[in-house]
């Protein structure tokens, strides 16, 4: 069984037919391995994250992180960002929607949620900043 966060192309791909693919290009594999890599990775910095840095901060990075994906320059003023929903962020950062809701009550001048998952960051610098862990709120 198969939940994607959001819309989704399936390719079905029988493993026999997989496997002759690698074989005739054993460039495919190395391309999965990376892939597979980065996700690890990314799996891993949220683990630590979870484990090590305040709730604020994995809000901001994450914030961050969606601006990077999305090609949004965040030192730009009020800039939007497509976040989903409070649950969404919530579920992505480790906190429950209560949390969530109260991050972005406290980041109101720095980035603000409005309904259907739009993040406006009003200030780049000082949303850096709290993701570096370099200020408190």
């Amino acid at each position: 069984m198969v939940i994607a966060e959001g819309s989704a192309q399936v390719l079905k791909v029988k493993r026999e037919a997989l496997l002759n693919a690698i074989q005739a290009n054993p460039e495919i594999a190395l391309k999965m391995m990376a892939v597979l890599n980065h996700r690890l990775q990314q799996l891993h910095e949220t683990v630590h994250g979870l484990v090590s840095e305040r709730a604020i901060v994995r809000l901001a990075q994450l914030i961050q992180e969606t601006a990077i994906e999305q090609q949004i320059d965040i030192a730009q003023p009020e800039v939007c960002l497509d976040l989903q929903s409070h649950y969404y962020i919530a579920r992505r950062i480790g906190i429950t929607y209560e949390e969530c809701v109260r991050l972005f009550k406290q980041l109101h001048a720095i980035a603000s949620y409005r309904r259907g998952g739009k993040v406006t960051v009003i200030d780049g610098q000082a949303l850096t900043k709290i993701a570096q862990g370099s200020i408190d709120l």
